[in-house]
């Protein structure tokens, strides 16, 4: 126990990033936290392997061909915003499952939405980022919001192939 409590404090705190948002976003994409490869590129989804940008690409002509400023561009000229639950939090890696709670703190989602009051879908990458939403943000705030949980677009979700998540993830075209 102790060792495990060491090794915990002596792992790095990851943070996460500022929301992509304008004030007329409608429709809010949440991720648990970046994964390593995000980390080290500053960017939402950089790795290669992830499809979220190519799900992108093909509802909203933002994908990773792009630069990822235009890619972005894409996303709130659509009414989109895109964050993370998690504001910081201690994870060795890329995979949700290592995710720590002790330690972990949530974005700070009262003002988001005070900043961004059309927001009326809240759309899950995965299970883990609406798990811990719903257990760690849900019950401070005024959710007059709908949302959606949508098959994570990690390629650790491997359960499901890419027409599958890109027929699921397509519900957001019509919110």
């Amino acid at each position: 126990m102790k060792q495990g409590l060491l090794s915990l404090l002596s792992m790095k705190l990851s943070q996460g990033f500022a929301p992509v948002a304008l004030a007329d976003a409608r429709i809010l994409i949440l991720g648990s936290m970046p994964g390593s490869a995000s980390l080290q590129a500053t960017r939402y989804y950089a790795f290669t392997r992830n499809a979220f940008w190519k799900i992108m690409g093909d509802l909203y002509s933002a994908g990773p061909e792009l630069d990822y400023s235009l890619r972005l561009q894409k996303l709130v000229e659509n009414k989109i915003a895109l964050w993370d639950v998690i504001a910081s939090c201690h994870r060795p890696g890329s995979l949700d499952s290592d995710i720590s709670r002790k330690g972990l703190e949530t974005n700070n989602f009262k003002d988001f939405f005070a900043e961004h009051p059309h927001i009326s879908h809240i759309c899950f990458n995965g299970q883990k980022a609406a798990t811990l939403f719903r257990t760690m943000v849900l019950a401070d705030l005024d959710n007059s919001f709908k949302t959606i949980t949508l098959p994570s677009t990690s390629p650790a979700h491997a359960a499901k192939s890419y027409a599958a998540k890109l027929a699921a993830w397509s519900v957001i075209k019509t919110l």
